[in-house]
C-alpha cells in the first residue's frame, strides 16, 4: 500500500470554497480522506496565515484573529493533521482604499516539506491542493524521487483556475467539483 502526504494551501482552498462553492463549510478530515484515496495517509499538512492585526488591533481584527485561531486549533485535533503558519504582511492600500495583504513563507514551507518527505523516501504519493505555479519546482523535485503527484484544484474560472504550468507538471488532476464538496460538507 502506498503512503500519501496531503498538502493543502489554505488560502487557495478558502478562495475555491468562496468563489466556486458559495463559501461552503467542509469537513477537513473527509477532504483529506478523499485526497488520500486508497493509500495510507502519512500526514496532512495545512498551510495558511493568521489574520493581520494592527498595533493596536481593532475589535474586528481581534474577532477575525480569534475565529481563525479557533479553526486552526480544531484542525490540530484531527488525526495526522499538522498546521504550518506563515506571516501575513500588510502592503498598503489599493485604489479603493482597501488594505492589501500578502502571505509570506507559506509556499516555501510547503515546497520544502514536500521535497524533504520525498527525498527521505517516506512517501510514494503527494496530493497537493493548490493553484500557484510557485509549487512547480517542488513538484519537479518530488517527481525526480519517484513520487506520484496529484493536483487538487478549483474550477477553471478566472478566480480559482490553477496555473497551467502546475496542471501540466502533475501526474494526475482532480477538480474540487460541486459533487465532491457536497459529499464533504459540514
Amino acid at each position: 500500500m502506498s503512503v500519501t502526504a496531503v498538502f493543502i494551501d489554505g488560502g487557495y482552498l478558502d478562495k475555491v470554497l468562496y468563489h466556486d462553492h458559495g463559501n461552503q463549510r467542509i469537513d477537513y478530515a473527509r477532504l483529506v480522506e478523499a485526497m488520500t484515496g486508497e493509500g495510507e495517509l502519512l500526514r496532512a499538512y495545512y498551510y495558511h496565515c493568521l489574520p493581520y492585526q494592527g498595533s493596536p488591533p481593532t475589535e474586528e481584527e481581534k474577532r477575525r484573529y480569534a475565529a481563525k485561531h479557533r479553526f486552526i486549533t480544531a484542525l490540530l485535533h484531527l488525526p495526522r493533521f499538522d498546521v504550518r503558519l506563515g506571516k501575513l504582511a500588510y502592503r498598503g492600500q489599493d485604489e479603493r482604499g482597501r488594505p492589501i495583504f500578502q502571505q509570506k513563507r507559506v509556499d516555501l514551507m510547503l515546497g520544502v516539506d514536500m521535497a524533504l518527505l520525498a527525498g527521505k523516501g517516506r512517501i510514494a504519493r503527494v496530493a497537493l491542493l493548490a493553484g500557484d505555479s510557485d509549487f512547480t519546482p517542488a513538484i519537479e523535485a518530488v517527481k525526480r524521487e519517484g513520487v506520484l503527484t496529484t493536483l487538487w484544484h478549483g474550477s477553471r474560472s478566472d478566480q480559482t483556475a490553477p496555473s497551467r504550468e502546475l496542471v501540466e507538471i502533475c501526474d494526475e488532476r482532480h477538480e474540487l467539483t460541486a459533487e465532491l464538496i457536497g459529499s464533504i460538507r459540514r
